[in-house]
């Protein structure tokens, strides 16, 4: 099966990752707009077209299936898109918040972009208590690996809401990336990491294709980082 992901930039990786290492035998082709990244500042009609340019570049791949790698496309744009294609599309968000209505989670914490936030999904799609934490500074500095003082941004960030809540979503598929950082900061919290509720089936040729739409050495470091290989070959499209 041809599975086609995309995301923003590099944070979508972290999708792809979870989803190599579960179901290897699949050909994946992942796209990170990186020159229009981040996502988490455009409204809804910025959102569509971008979104809809990488899907018309997967479908031009022949690919059977769409994820959408992207929590901000995911929350803003997934009815559209599926009413506009065919072809089977996918969001992360589905299986996030259907585990979440399942579990004995009463007090529930999301970060993610502000244009995510701003839809309110997780407030409105799960009758518990939700803080929704709209966290702008993280993806540009994930995206430029400018890491060295992310943990004062993320006790910027999470502080108030560290005695309200018993799990934090990582509402934006960037977020894994800096996993380490954030669970040094909640200690016992449960972090939930949406790609992880991803289901696929397993197909019988194993193949990676990875495109970006802008490549810089802080991308191509970055994605063989995130994937744990130096010999992969990065397109510029």
């Amino acid at each position: 099966m041809r599975i086609g992901l995309f995301d923003s930039g590099v944070g979508g990786l972290t999708v792809l990752k979870t989803l190599l290492n579960k179901y290897p035998l699949n050909e994946y082709i992942y796209y990170g707009d990186t020159l229009n990244v981040p996502y988490g500042n455009k409204s809804k009609e910025e959102l569509l077209k971008v979104a809809k340019n990488n899907i018309d570049f997967l479908l031009n791949k022949h690919v059977d299936i769409i994820i959408v790698a992207c929590g901000t496309v995911s929350s803003n744009c997934l009815k559209e898109l599926k009413a506009s294609y065919h072809i089977p599309i996918y969001s992360i968000l589905e299986p996030t918040i259907t585990y979440l209505n399942t579990k004995n989670y009463n007090n529930i914490g999301v970060i993610a972009t502000q244009a995510t936030i701003n839809s309110h999904i997780f407030r409105d799609s799960i009758p518990k208590q939700v803080y929704e934490i709209a966290t702008p500074k993280l993806v540009p500095l994930i995206e430029n690996n400018e890491l060295a003082n992310i943990e004062n941004v993320l006790v910027e960030y999470l502080n108030p809401y560290l005695n309200k809540i018993d799990v934090l979503v990582l509402g934006c598929t960037h977020y894994p990336i800096i996993k380490k950082q954030i669970k040094d900061l909640v200690k016992k919290i449960d972090l939930l990491d949406m790609a992880d509720l991803v289901t696929l089936n397993n197909g019988q040729e194993k193949r990676l294709e990875i495109y970006f739409s802008k490549i810089d050495n802080t991308i191509i470091e970055n994605t063989k980082r995130i994937l744990n290989d130096d010999t992969l070959t990065i397109h510029k499209i």
